[in-house]
């Protein structure tokens, strides 16, 4: 074999055993140079190489390939996986992409963009069991004998009548148990508890983890077996949105993985480090505001990162609150004032008990209690601040079409060091005679 060419299956041996490392690699890279990677790739090394990639990413590439690339390579993918990456195209563009998708998916793929984004529909999976309801328990226990030989199992079998209505349920066991003549009817559970396909996602979760159900059947409002939802798929997604959540409220892109490569991060990070940057500079010009009182009474500088720091963190409680609620549909509309008075009062009894504690310490350490006085009244309005921005920002964001999650601690945090900074050196500024 020619140095090339060894070199060559080499490469390919150590992406294949850690494609997914490959794959962190080349989100750091122009597309261009992608495309280059991927078309060295052999097909099937290349969907999965990219499969890891973000949905958005894959379209953009995905695009600028040749028809029979396109072709091969998507053949490999999931159906799901695919209308994902065509939802990642503008309007404009999907079209195109589906129609260069291979014909044996193409009908799955245009079913599944048919459903809302967030419904039973767009995430269940069409890999189940089904059987006709009129053959005999000794022909269906050979099908599945014959499924196990390719390493599929399945707990449940689902039995439908010619016209693919969904009309029983079979447990292996009572397959299993039956005499082989007799035909599914006659053991089948007729009583089936099914998804709509038009659910939303979390009502699916909630009625599934009420059932106790690992999975359940997915149908139309005729009753047609379209496919089934698991509920280890629900838990995983669920994971996922919740850690996207967190990156984001953070300045964090949800695409980023742990291993993803430094340029790729940096370039996720630093504009909302920038935007971070400016946030500070405005607490900072708050505190030089009050130069002359801290050039004055410069014990009041020990104090000022505890002001913020417990309001920051009071904030960051009252934001992780809210966020879970707007995730699973807890707050209701019309709901915003009483949620915004529930949080002042609390952040009210949390400043009063921890300004209380705080204006003690003050008091014992400098030995002065007007000290205390002004720390503690600065803790009260900073935690009562905390708790009306934590809670409004989510919502507000979320009225105004944006993602609440979207840097959410950014916004909060200098909402905190601002009104903490200003209320304390205003305090002081008041109890000044009495604290020099």
């Amino acid at each position: 074999m020619p140095d090339s060419e060894l070199l060559l299956s080499i490469v390919r041996k150590m992406v294949e055993d850690d494609y997914e490392k490959l794959a962190r690699i080349m989100e750091g890279l122009d597309e261009a140079e992608i495309l280059d990677i991927m078309k060295v790739l052999p097909h099937a090394l290349s969907a999965k190489v990219i499969s890891t990639l973000p949905p958005n990413l894959v379209a953009a590439l995905l695009i600028q390939l040749p028809s029979e690339f396109i072709e091969k390579i998507i053949g490999d993918f999931d159906p799901q996986r695919v209308s994902d990456i065509i939802l990642s195209l503008p309007e404009e563009l999907r079209s195109d992409l589906l129609e260069r998708t291979p014909k044996n998916k193409k009908k799955l793929i245009r079913e599944l963009l048919t459903f809302p984004e967030d419904s039973a529909g767009r995430i269940m999976s069409r890999d189940y069991l089904a059987f006709y309801v009129g053959i005999r328990v000794k022909d269906a226990i050979n099908k599945i004998k014959a499924m196990a030989r390719r390493k599929t199992s399945f707990s449940y079998a689902y039995v439908v009548d010619s016209d693919n209505r969904l009309v029983g349920v079979l447990r292996m066991f009572d397959l299993i148990a039956a005499q082989g003549e007799v035909t599914l009817s006659s053991i089948m559970k007729k009583d089936i508890y099914t998804i709509d396909s038009f659910s939303s996602r979390e009502d699916v979760a909630n009625d599934l983890k009420a059932q106790k159900y690992s999975a359940a059947p997915v149908v139309d409002r005729q009753n047609h077996l379209l496919g089934i939802v698991r509920a280890e798929k629900l838990i995983q997604e669920a994971r996922e949105d919740v850690a996207e959540d967190f990156q984001m409220m953070v300045g964090g892109a949800p695409e980023e993985r742990t291993f993803s490569s430094i340029w790729f991060s940096l370039r996720r990070r630093l504009p909302w480090l920038h935007i971070n940057l400016v946030t500070a500079f405005a607490a900072a010009a708050v505190v030089s505001f009050f130069e002359d009182v801290i050039h004055q009474i410069t014990v009041l500088a020990i104090f000022l990162p505890v002001v913020a720091g417990q309001g920051g963190n009071a904030g960051a409680q009252t934001l992780a609150v809210v966020m879970r609620g707007l995730v699973m549909r807890e707050i209701p509309k019309g709901s915003f004032k009483s949620l915004l008075m529930k949080e002042a009062g609390l952040g009210a009894l949390n400043g009063v008990i921890i300004g209380m504690v705080t204006a003690v310490i003050a008091w014992l350490w400098q030995a002065n209690p007007f000290l205390g006085i002004v720390v503690g009244l600065g803790m009260i309005v900073n935690l009562i601040a905390a708790g009306l921005a934590g809670a409004a920002i989510p919502i507000v964001m979320k009225k105004l079409g944006a993602d609440p999650a979207q840097s959410s601690s950014i916004i909060l945090t200098t909402i905190t060091d601002v009104v903490g900074f200003f209320a304390f050196l205003s305090f002081a500024v008041i109890f000044r005679e009495y604290i020099v």
